[in-house]
């Protein structure tokens, strides 16, 4: 497994735009990540994972312009939604564009999309230059991990690279929200 410093985003970035699969630090957990265009990357992550096909990802970006090309038709009052609440621990569906994969949507007829607040997570995004998957570093249905060591414990050996950081404060994965409907989807 390749281990990467903060100091090593760069390296970080290119692994993942090479086709690697990247467990990260997000605003809570460790973050499992891969380009979401790579099709032969993202079903390594999900096999890493063992989590069913039909199930989604969302992404995380740097910024808002990153994420502007994901979404599909949205009224205004969608995206100040999201505004308000980015960056930051904040996921919101949107309607997916055209753009979407479906692999990455799974089943779903949205993306779930953040603009992280969390300066490596978005240090990442900035240096692949676009958003990345992001779903939690672990086994389907395990809970969550927080840190590298917990990760290389919890995927073993299968696990590609780890990029090394502390998790921000959140004591639990970032709530998601509707931004058609403001609903609560995960809370």
């Amino acid at each position: 497994m390749r281990r990467f410093s903060a100091a090593e985003v760069d390296a970080a970035a290119a692994f993942l735009r090479g086709g690697g699969v990247l467990a990260y630090p997000t605003e809570a957990v460790y973050g499992l990540g891969c380009d979401p265009d790579n099709r032969a990357a993202f079903e390594r992550l999900f096999a890493l994972k063992r989590r069913p096909p039909t199930q989604g990802v969302l992404l995380i970006a740097a910024d808002l312009d990153q994420v502007r090309p994901w979404i599909g038709e949205a009224p205004v009052q969608a995206l100040e939604r999201a505004r308000a609440t980015w960056p930051g621990p904040h996921t919101w569906v949107f309607p997916r564009s055209a753009r979407v994969p479906d692999w990455v949507a799974g089943g779903h007829a949205g993306i779930a999309l953040r603009v992280t607040a969390h300066p490596l997570a978005a240090a990442l995004c900035r240096a692949f230059g676009g958003p990345i998957v992001s779903t939690s570093a672990n086994r389907h249905g395990e809970p969550p991990v927080t840190t590298p060591a917990a990760v290389e414990a919890a995927l073993g050996a299968e696990l590609e690279a780890v990029l090394d950081g502390p998790v921000g404060g959140l004591d639990r994965p970032t709530p998601i929200r509707d931004a058609l409907t403001d609903a609560i989807i995960r809370s």
